[in-house]
């Protein structure tokens, strides 16, 4: 018996399906978005059951529950951020006249600013505090168009509020319409009320343990003046022992050799890579590891030095983006104007960008099975945008141009 759709969305004036069989795109692959033009997609029980063309799915499907008319806009798949830091308290919108007056991050450390900012704030709020704050962050992700969203904890440093932040990520899990995947980040940087040696042991002996039922991932900041490769060693082999899945930060202000000796290890992703050598890419290339580039962070602390998108896409690296959302380097909730960073700061062309964000940011959180493209079986996460053409969400900067956001076939938000 033919099945009969919840939903058919028709009348795009492209369909970007971003088919991809369940393999991430590389090198020209990148370029390859698949579209339909006046295409439709047809839902059924939250995940796509067709892609077509209007004329012929309004013909198969006239009899679906709801018919919307995409009224000639391009309709594509929601945007998958795969590297966040969205639950935290407090902000810190003082330091840019800081920043902009030439200090360093060490001056605003000294200062009573970064990361220890956060963290005292995040200390200090409670539990339903920090999910109001962190609901009303997620809302407007949506709003931007991101249905799939990895968070890190991070921000309390020590085990109570490091647990505290993965449990509200959990709460937001089971009540938030966006799909969220937690990841244990005490690893960010050493508290300042405990020795290093202190806070490696509390993570491998206790936190790791503990956490793994809150967390699918584990992830370390390993940097000069953050940890270093032996503890990077320490602690990825005892989550990865404890059946946690892998990422780490790499290469964002020096090439320690961190992104190739953490893809040996199975790092499913290397965020950052500012920094990063050839040999470096080509042993990711050869285990898989995604390359996730977060051009928005180069851009608010205003350092100038973006990754070398040209030369991971040539070498035939994975490359992901991401916002890396998070209140000291990149407080921006839209994978738009990533995409838009993306096109103008690092040369990628608007379908590379819009693939990294979706289909190949699916696959930096092991998710490519269900969402990230528009295909047969996955989840019917949608977006109307109010332009007609792919490579008007990088030209249009600075504007939110989704109209719609269907989540598993539900509209969930309208701008």
């Amino acid at each position: 018996m033919e099945k009969k759709p919840d939903l058919l969305i028709c009348n795009s004036s492209k369909l970007v399906t971003l088919a991809c069989n369940g393999k991430p795109k590389v090198d020209k692959r990148l370029q390859e978005l698949s579209i339909i033009k006046n295409g439709a997609v047809a839902v059924h029980n939250g995940c796509v059951l067709e892609t077509g063309f209007t004329k012929e799915l309004l013909k198969k499907y006239k009899s679906a529950k709801r018919i919307v008319d995409a009224e000639n806009c391009l309709v594509m798949p929601g945007f998958v951020d795969c590297h966040t830091h969205t639950v935290f308290a407090g902000s810190r919108e003082y330091e840019l006249g800081m920043k902009i007056s030439g200090a360093t991050y060490l001056d605003i450390l000294k200062a009573g600013g970064g990361i220890h900012s956060t963290v005292n704030a995040t200390r200090k709020a409670s539990k339903n505090e920090l999910v109001k704050l962190t609901s009303e962050k997620l809302n407007c992700m949506l709003q931007h168009g991101t249905t799939t969203v990895e968070i890190k904890s991070g921000y309390g440093l020590d085990y109570n509020t490091e647990k505290k932040i993965l449990e509200v990520i959990s709460l937001l899990k089971k009540k938030h319409p966006i799909d969220i995947i937690a990841t244990y980040l005490g690893a960010h940087t050493v508290p300042k009320d405990m020795s290093r040696k202190d806070y490696v042991e509390m993570m491998l002996k206790k936190a790791l343990p503990d956490f793994k039922h809150l967390a699918e991932y584990c992830d370390i900041f390993t940097e000069e003046g953050a940890f270093n490769i032996e503890e990077t060693e320490k602690i990825l082999k005892k989550a990865k022992a404890l059946g946690y899945k892998l990422k780490i930060h790499a290469g964002q202000f020096n090439d320690l050799g961190a992104a190739g000796f953490a893809s040996e290890l199975g790092t499913v992703s290397a965020d950052h890579l500012e920094f990063v050598s050839l040999k470096e890419l080509n042993i990711m290339k050869k285990n898989g590891t995604a390359a996730v580039l977060m051009p928005g962070v180069p851009f608010f602390l205003m350092n100038g030095k973006y990754p070398n998108a040209r030369q991971m896409i040539e070498n035939n690296n994975i490359v992901a983006l991401s916002t890396d959302f998070n209140p000291g380097s990149c407080p921006t909730y839209s994978m738009q104007m990533v995409i838009t960073l993306a096109c103008y700061q690092m040369k990628m062309t608007p379908e590379e960008a819009i693939t990294a964000s979706t289909v190949n940011a699916a696959y930096a959180v092991d998710r490519l099975d269900i969402v990230g493209s528009l295909e047969k079986g996955k989840k019917a996460d949608i977006l109307i945008m109010k332009v007609s053409e792919p490579a008007h969400i990088p030209y249009y900067f600075g504007a939110n141009l989704v109209s719609k956001v269907f989540k598993s076939g539900k509209l969930v938000a309208k701008i």
